[in-house]
């Protein structure tokens, strides 16, 4: 007889929608983790305090107001890293009571502490303190123990001066200057909002370009406003040594270039939090980055013990690892379930946001399916004009064939809210004649659908046009004409 039905390893969202979906079907369901983390690196370090982090800049800063009312018009002049903070600690407490209160109603036990592994079945659960060690069995285990900052052997962090994606929360000032390490996801997000603070920010990538997932011309325009903002980008360069000289920071590149800062902040990617899982006692193990590889219900090497969450990789989302431990509870105690679907938004908190589903055009074209661009731009727009954003737009990707969507692509305000409805469309199969003929609220920024839909017909129907008039003929030879209905009956 086992303690639990269900235990799981981590209250991230990946691990919380997999115990609450485990104990609606009946089971007896515990969730480990450390007592000051419950919620997981989502709620304490991650998505929820940077997201804060982001409205309070914009609110205090008065950015998103600058076109309406000019340069001056803040809401406080001297923003201190208190302010910031204040409102962070804020959300983080109102969002781990809620967790707390869905766990409790769905009699989910939260035992707290660090998890070993002793068999496929058992582990050993360590206070926070190390005072003492307690033994728990389970039916079956889902790992959701997520991630933690990748951090270069050769770099001497110090929490203050250099830091990485954690702890860049805890610094107790606004630097002056800072240079970024990495221009992902999260290097992007962070770059703009200091920037937005004031910060003059240096983003230092090895590649050739940055956010290479997202669609060009938006990450182009992404880079407009960046650099609008005093954003200093170093593509192609390597980090080879950062020395701290007191309240300063000296970043050499490998090309022979010197960066003065007050602050380094390091975004290389994550490294999954499996070290201390004693893996190899269940039978697991994990890659050079702590990733743990799974099937397509999350199953690992051994079928009773799931994982999920960014713990598994790609793609490492709030949104689809809560839909990954739901899937796994339900597949856990053989109750039907689908399948998680390919079709995902992403999201980009940068100032200006970023969001997109489905594919680019540079998938398209690599693919050889042809399609056609409708474009909205908010300054065509009166609610554009009504919120002062005349930099954003829409894009819509449309097959030739069917008149599916086949992508969307959103850029600025609300850019994370409004990519959902072409989802919606997307998931339902629907084409691109349903946005033409659907009726939206005026004015706001979902009529950009209809105006990129409508872009999108009248060049197909300019090409339609085209293609049904005489092909003029080159030199020498005989003017090709379309087949008459007549012609095509007489051929076949």
């Amino acid at each position: 007889m086992y303690d639990f039905d269900l235990l799981v390893l981590g209250s991230g969202p990946s691990g919380q929608k997999a115990a609450i979906a485990g104990a609606k079907l009946g089971g007896r369901v515990a969730i480990v983790d450390r007592r000051h983390m419950v919620g997981g690196v989502c709620i304490n370090t991650g998505t929820i305090p940077s997201k804060t982090l982001r409205e309070a800049v914009l609110y205090l800063t008065g950015l998103n107001q600058r076109e309406l009312y000019g340069q001056s018009y803040r809401v406080k002049d001297d923003i201190t890293f208190g302010d910031l903070a204040a409102r962070t600690q804020h959300v983080i407490s109102r969002e781990i009571d809620v967790i707390r209160s869905q766990l409790s109603r769905n009699r989910v036990a939260l035992l707290p502490g660090s998890a070993r592994f002793l068999d496929d079945h058992t582990v050993a659960i360590r206070q926070d303190d190390g005072s003492d060690e307690r033994k728990v069995s389970a039916e079956r285990i889902v790992i959701a123990v997520g991630t933690k900052p990748a951090r270069p052997s050769t770099v001497d962090f110090d929490g203050r001066t250099v830091v990485d994606a954690d702890q860049i929360l805890r610094i107790d000032r606004i630097p002056r200057s800072l240079v970024v390490v990495g221009a992902g996801v999260i290097g992007i997000e962070y770059a703009s909002m200091f920037a937005a603070l004031g910060s003059k920010v240096t983003v230092v990538e090895s590649r050739e370009r940055m956010l290479d997932f997202c669609d060009l011309e938006v990450v182009e325009a992404l880079k407009y406003h960046l650099r609008d903002l005093a954003v200093t980008f170093r593509f192609r360069e390597t980090v080879a040594a950062v020395e701290r000289h007191e309240d300063m920071t000296l970043t050499h590149l490998e090309s022979g270039k010197k960066l003065l800062a007050d602050t380094v902040m390091y975004s290389a990617g994550r490294q999954g939090v499996t070290d201390e899982l004693n893996l190899e006692a269940a039978g697991l193990a994990a890659d050079k980055r702590g990733r743990i590889t799974v099937n397509e219900n999350f199953q690992t090497e051994v079928g009773h013990i799931y994982a999920v969450g960014d713990v598994i990789g790609f793609p490492a989302l709030a949104a689809t690892s809560m839909e990954q431990g739901r899937v796994a509870a339900h597949h856990g105690f053989g109750e039907p379930v689908d399948h998680l679907s390919d079709l995902y938004p992403i999201g980009i908190y940068s100032i200006p946001e970023i969001s997109f589903v489905g594919k680019t055009e540079d998938e398209l074209t690599e693919s050889s399916i042809p399609f056609e661009v409708g474009v909205a731009r908010y300054r065509e727009l009166a609610r554009g004009a009504i919120i002062g954003d005349s930099y954003g737009m829409l894009k819509i990707l449309v097959s030739n064939d069917d008149r599916k969507l086949l992508g969307v692509h959103v850029f600025g305000t609300n850019a994370t809210e409004l990519v959902h409805i072409g989802q919606a469309v997307m998931g339902c199969g629907g084409t691109v004649d349903y946005l033409v003929d659907a009726v939206f609220n005026y004015p706001t920024l979902a009529e950009s659908y209809k105006v990129a839909a409508l872009d999108v017909l009248n060049k197909m129907r300019a090409v339609q046009r085209i293609s049904a008039v005489p092909v003029s003929p080159r030199i020498g030879e005989k003017a090709v004409r379309p087949a008459t209905s007549a012609a095509k009956k007489t051929t076949s």
